[in-house]
């Protein structure tokens, strides 16, 4: 569990990394718990001034270092060249999570060996205003109490959900990790539809914005489901229902959004094959 006192060590703190430890030292985990391996002293800098301990390399680890975590946080395509660093800890009490896309538990078996245990996470970028949310599958071996510390270390910044197939992270990472990407479009085309209807360009895309966020909290605090509040909004014969019927036709979103969520499923299939 985080509360306990043993070690924890980030391979990499990019921005994904570095939203999680801003998360973990906001819940109270003591800076000097943390050590983090990266390169770069400037990705770090802030978290050094809190007193978290640095390493350009694993040469500088304590000898002995025996992490009851490892958050795995480099890009993919730097994880080959980076996970022999941390490989050598591997212990039957030492978690590994990866929140790298496309890289699977068998992957990981391969280079780990196939005694260390790993959970694969696929958290999004709201996660660094801490409004994420991760789903999380839990390799062989895995047992409830490193489940419960790889979810612990996730809800620093969201809400987190489990699968038992591993399979299935190529479906959330089409919805949840992409979605913010699909968001932010609905927001620009948005903006440039009140533009092109008269709006001046800087008060459509205000509007857009407080519109998609303010439905954004007002669906996460509200009890009902979004249906609902689509139609609460919705007059009989009125304007909002003019725009429904567009954006409802065969052809309209939810045909695009199947597509949109089907391609990118396809092609987390194959960068994992």
């Amino acid at each position: 569990m985080l509360s306990d006192e043993k070690p924890l060590l980030f391979l990499g703190c990019g921005k994904m990394g570095g939203a999680i430890l801003t998360g973990l030292l906001a819940q109270g985990v003591r800076p000097e718990r943390v050590h983090i391996i990266e390169p770069r002293r400037e990705a770090v800098a802030l978290f050094l001034e809190q007193g978290v301990v640095h390493h350009t390399s694993s040469e500088t680890l304590p000898a002995g270092l025996r992490p009851s975590l490892v958050l795995l946080a480099v890009k993919p395509q730097m994880m080959e060249e980076a996970l022999p660093a941390v490989a050598p800890l591997a212990a039957a009490d030492t978690l590994y999570v990866s929140v790298a896309a496309g890289k699977t538990l068998a992957w990981f078996a391969a280079r780990l060996g196939d005694e260390a245990r790993v959970v694969r996470a696929m958290p999004n970028t709201p996660a660094a205003v801490g409004r994420g949310v991760t789903v999380l599958v839990a390799g062989s071996g895995v047992d409830a109490q490193q489940r419960d510390l790889a979810g612990d270390l996730l809800r620093a910044v969201g809400e987190v959900a489990w699968v038992e197939e591993e399979a299935l992270l190529d479906p959330v990472t089409a919805l949840s990790g992409g979605g913010p990407a699909y968001v932010f479009l609905m927001i620009e085309c948005m903006a440039k539809a009140g533009e092109e209807a008269g709006l001046p360009r800087e008060l459509a895309r205000r509007l857009a914005r407080l519109t998609v966020s303010g439905a954004g909290e007002l669906v996460r605090q509200s009890p009902e489901e979004p249906e609902t509040l689509r139609q609460n909004v919705t007059s009989p014969a009125g304007t909002t229902l003019e725009a429904l019927n567009v954006l409802m036709a065969p052809e309209g979103l939810q045909q695009l959004m199947t597509k949109a969520v089907a391609a990118a499923t396809r092609r987390s299939r194959e960068l994992a094959s």
